[in-house]
């Protein structure tokens, strides 16, 4: 994190706690963090300001970041989602400490102590069906219903336990629960649930086990045998956090102790952050997989062109609340924008061609111009762009009968064509149906840019691309992929139905620059007048395909 010497940057809540601890010489003055992601799915933007906040702040105060997979429901994980989550991190620009680890590295752990709780009186196991258990449960104002196993001998949870655990029974025939406080406000605190059995096998332990541990069993736990100080979670979890400690008060004995501390996770405008409804999108196909670009995933925004600089910047930006709110995604677009304006280079490319033919250019004469590669970098250079007879503009650059505040191409005007003359409509050809085919101008050779004569003045100024010369290209046009500022907060309604249906636009025969052909997958250009863009890993020596990852600026602004 890095800020102007002679501005200093005020602490968040969490940095707070942290010197505060650092200064009391709690844990000994360590600070030992993790991103402790379940590997059920790709990573999203919401987990990209947790992973800039937990590896950034053990940066800052020269500690510690494991990376430790919450693999404890093997129904819905993946070695896929593991690899993906690995390869997101780095792409971020962060490294873990030590190997990657995995709550299932401890399931002998975490069982030995379940058993200890249970020779304590603090667990038994339950037989009743889970809708039950869920009914007894109550509300917060009033008591639940103590479980008839509650009071089961020690010895028979202890037997049924390890039977459980060598797989006599079937799924979900029993489980076993804290035995904590069945009248308790905190319906998290209502003897809840630590393990259990899952005849699933696991994408790490095969077959080895067949009862897994509950998140709020499994978390703590792991916190402690992994020596971490602070245990930053989002806002939902500041309800578990109770638990949290009552599960860690069974087992910690010294003056060590993880703490839990909640921060307000992040809620983007046009986005759904729910790991299910993406999963939703991507099995019924509405869009094409995780990494598709319109995806808030960290792998859509990597194949979109977005950079990892921005994102954190984003992060930054956005700062650690206390208190759920909810960003303008145009913030994210933003800080987009900014990292690309610095680093992108400049091409001109045109999405919707029609001919222009100069008319008293010569036929044969091939003009190298020289055009700046990026006027914010001035070691990016310059390179050569070939002008001939006959280019292609924008059709939305040319109007037949033209208001008077247009100010681009049409009868008797002209514009200027970037980095290069200034040219006048002196007629135009359409087709059968009507569409203009090819535009008639005449260039003024004495007003080429950077020349003697590019003094004369002009309102309007286009880009352009020689038709000779010209590359052929796919251009994957994307937009947000909702239309409503909160498309999953509709009690009553499918988050599904509010799906943006111009959210990918595909043009086929889009003309570009002939240097664009030098690009490999993953660069990123500034195609001027149009947005930014980047070549798509679909793209081939065959075929060339190019990803908008934001345009010039925010047109959803004028549509609000």
């Amino acid at each position: 994190m890095d800020f102007p010497e002679n501005e200093k940057k005020s602490l968040n809540f969490i940095e707070s706690i942290i010197e505060e601890d650092i200064k009391e010489n709690k844990n000994q003055g360590r600070v030992h963090l993790r991103f402790p992601p379940e590997p059920n799915g790709y990573l999203h933007i919401g987990h990209a300001k947790s992973i800039c906040l937990n590896f950034g702040l053990a940066s800052e105060y020269n500690g510690l970041c494991n990376l430790r997979f919450d693999d404890t429901n093997p129904e819905k994980e993946d070695i896929e989602y593991v690899e993906s989550i690995m390869e997101d991190i780095k792409w971020l620009g962060f490294s873990w400490d030590g190997e990657p680890k995995f709550a299932s590295d401890y399931f002998q752990q975490l069982y030995d102590w379940a058993v200890l709780l249970i020779k304590n009186g603090k667990a038994y196991v339950d037989e009743q069906p889970q809708e039950l258990i869920s009914s007894q449960r109550g509300v917060p104002t009033r008591p639940g219903i103590e479980s008839p196993y509650r009071d089961r001998p020690i010895e028979e949870s202890l037997d049924l336990f390890e039977r459980m655990k060598n797989g006599e029974f079937d799924t979900g025939k029993m489980i076993l629960r804290a035995k904590i406080d069945m009248s308790s406000p905190n319906m998290h605190m209502r003897d809840p649930i630590m393990y259990r059995i899952l005849n699933q096998e696991h994408h790490r332990t095969g077959n080895q086990w067949c009862i897994y541990p509950m998140y709020d069993w499994a978390h703590g736990q792991s916190d402690f045998i992994e020596g971490i100080t602070h245990s930053i979670c989002t806002l939902e979890f500041e309800i578990h956090r109770p638990l949290y400690d009552w599960s860690l008060d069974q087992i910690v004995e010294g003056n060590y102790r993880p703490q839990q501390i909640e921060f307000a996770r992040l809620n983007l405008s046009y986005t759904v952050m729910s790991k299910r409804k993406l999963l939703e999108l991507v099995k019924e196909n509405y869009v094409n997989g995780w990494d598709d670009p319109r995806m808030p995933t960290i792998s859509g925004f990597r194949r979109r062109g977005y950079t990892p600089e921005s994102i954190r910047k984003f992060a930054d930006r956005i700062g650690v609340a206390k208190r759920d709110n909810v960003i303008d995604v145009s913030l994210l677009e933003f800080s987009v924008r900014e990292h690309l304006n610095q680093i992108a280079p400049r091409r001109l490319g045109v999405i919707d061609p029609v001919k222009v033919i100069i008319t008293n250019y010569p036929e044969n004469k091939l003009e190298q111009l020289d055009l700046i590669n990026n006027p914010n970098d001035e070691n990016s250079g310059h390179r050569d762009v070939p002008f001939t007879r006959e280019i292609f503009i924008e059709r939305n650059d040319f109007m037949e009968d033209p208001p008077k505040k247009f100010f681009r191409l049409g009868p008797d005007r002209e514009v200027r064509l970037i980095g290069a003359y200034i040219i006048k409509c002196e007629g135009f050809k359409k087709d059968d149906d009507g569409k203009i085919e090819e535009i008639y101008c005449s260039y003024d050779p004495d007003t080429k840019s950077g020349g003697s004569g590019a003094q004369r003045k002009v309102k309007g100024t286009i880009h352009w691309v020689s038709a000779e010369k010209a590359v052929t290209a796919e251009i994957r046009l994307y937009d947000r992929l909702f239309l409503d500022e909160d498309p999953g907060g509709h009690k009553e309604a499918d988050f599904k139905q509010f799906l943006n249906p111009d959210s990918l636009k595909v043009i086929t025969n889009a003309k570009l620059e002939p240097s664009v052909a030098n690009f490999n997958i993953g660069d990123k250009m500034q195609f001027q007048r149009l947005g930014y863009f980047c070549v798509d890993l679909d793209s081939s020596n065959e075929k060339m395909i190019i990803n908008r990852t934001v345009p010039l600026r925010d047109g959803w602004a004028k549509k609000r």
